[in-house]
């Protein structure tokens, strides 16, 4: 990895960090320590407090002066709350990264190396990893498969990450975006307001024809349902109806017909084992409220496929078709050249 030898020196990356902070305070100091370790400064850092409790919201007190803070009111989500805060950036990059993870000290130079690597990529991920569990993948780059579910490839794995190459997606954990694609795409869906919403993103994008890379050599270290936890109320109802949505968005043509029956079925099937969590009315709730806002999403769907730039067999290559990489979660990163 190269490391600058006089980072002051040099003049700032052409990307803006963005942070969306919900029931952040104890984890955001370690943040910020960490963007202040980087090698090479980002232009712009902007931190939104995204509607916390009292007692756990981000101070502007507590920041250094280099961090643009936003204090809001209510929680916005990390659609909303990334959309803002995109808003006005005018650099050619933008860097997102959830308040619980904490970049290594050349993660800004590793990632700005690597868009540099590949100029015809729009979107870029990084190694994931858990934080306290040495060894232990938090993920390496979002999976789409071909049933409709994505994971997180190399999730809770003691393996080493793939090497470099093309990925369905980046974790919005802590990924790279070209602004002007994400402008182009609106940014995030905002009806998601929490979990799914980076998949989505990175499908929209690939239908577009833009391309993905997971970055090895950039590497943060993520806690993960810091301020919701995994298999809480907030996150079950909102992975189920953004799950729903994502799925009959996004996918095209004749192979949303193909896949369709698959992915019902599988929704079937979660929706039973999260009795097992005492959430089965839970889940209820959130696949009809999937189906409360179907007719504002097929104008979206609309619009999505008339402008698609690939066909839907050049899209289907994109996902994982192996039924044991689900299982296993195991890591999705092709080999470019």
């Amino acid at each position: 990895m190269s490391v600058s030898p006089d980072p002051a020196r040099r003049a700032p990356a052409d990307v803006a960090i963005l942070i969306v902070a919900h029931r952040s305070r104890a984890t955001i100091p370690l943040v910020i320590a960490a963007l202040a370790a980087q090698t090479v400064r980002p232009a712009r850092v902007r931190l939104l407090e995204n509607g916390s409790p009292a007692g756990e919201r981000v101070e502007a007190a507590g920041l250094p002066g280099w961090v643009e803070f936003m204090d809001g009111e209510a929680n916005l989500g990390f659609a909303a709350g990334n959309n803002l805060l995109a808003r006005g950036v005018e650099t050619r990059w933008l860097l997102l990264l959830n308040p619980d993870a904490y970049p290594d000290p050349d993660w800004i130079e590793e990632m700005m190396a690597a868009a540099e690597r590949w100029p015809d990529a729009a979107l870029f991920g990084c190694t994931q990893r858990a934080h306290g569990s040495p060894g232990v993948l938090d993920g390496c780059g979002d999976v789409y498969h071909f049933t409709g579910l994505p994971y997180r490839g190399g999730y809770g794995k003691a393996i080493a990450p793939p090497p470099e190459g093309e990925v369905f997606g980046p974790c919005g954990a802590a990924a790279l975006i070209r602004r002007d694609v994400f402008e182009a795409l609106g940014g995030f869906d905002e009806d998601y307001f929490c979990y799914v919403e980076d998949v989505d993103f990175a499908a929209r994008a690939r239908l577009l024809g833009h391309v993905a890379v997971q970055v090895r050599d950039a590497a943060v270290s993520h806690v993960g349902y810091a301020s919701t936890g995994r298999r809480s109320a907030f996150a079950t109802w909102h992975g189920a109806r953004n799950r729903l949505w994502t799925f009959f968005k996004v996918t095209p043509g004749w192979l949303l017909w193909v896949l369709a029956p698959v992915h019902l079925c599988v929704t079937a099937l979660l929706w039973l084992s999260a009795a097992r969590f005492g959430q089965f009315t839970l889940f209820a709730g959130a696949l009809k409220a999937a189906l409360g806002g179907w007719p504002h999403l097929m104008v979206k769907r609309r619009a999505l496929q008339a402008r698609r730039a690939i066909t839907p067999l050049a899209y289907a290559r994109q996902l994982s078709w192996n039924p044991l990489n689900l299982l296993t979660r195991a890591p999705d990163v092709r080999p470019r050249r």
